[in-house]
């Protein structure tokens, strides 16, 4: 069974399309639960109105389901608590004001 760990390492090759960072950096992944086979995520987007939300959950979908037995990739939106840059980690938080000072 694909374990926690391999599947936070796959969302890394996620990427939001507006920020160009992955997903798990930038802290919209929430939660990973597997149970023979079958993985349910819960995550966010930086905006509620994010338009970009079904290419999200298909570019999950598509990296989760290469790991070894996984059968079905559940994932699940909440806005609650609503994202904000406090939940990146550090090298999403340097990827980001890279961006903002134009170095990427």
């Amino acid at each position: 069974m694909a374990t926690v760990e391999q599947i936070q390492r796959v969302l890394k090759n996620v990427i939001d399309p507006e920020l160009g960072i992955n997903i798990v950096d930038l802290g919209l992944v929430y939660q990973i639960e597997e149970k023979r086979g079958h993985v349910h995520i819960t995550a966010t987007l930086t905006t509620p109105a994010c338009p970009l939300g079904p290419q999200i959950v298909q570019s999950i979908q598509n990296e989760v389901k290469q790991l070894e037995n996984v059968k079905r990739v559940e994932v699940e939106f909440t806005f609650d608590p609503p994202w904000n840059e406090s939940k990146m980690s550090a090298e999403g938080k340097a990827e980001l004001k890279a961006l903002r000072q134009g170095f990427v």
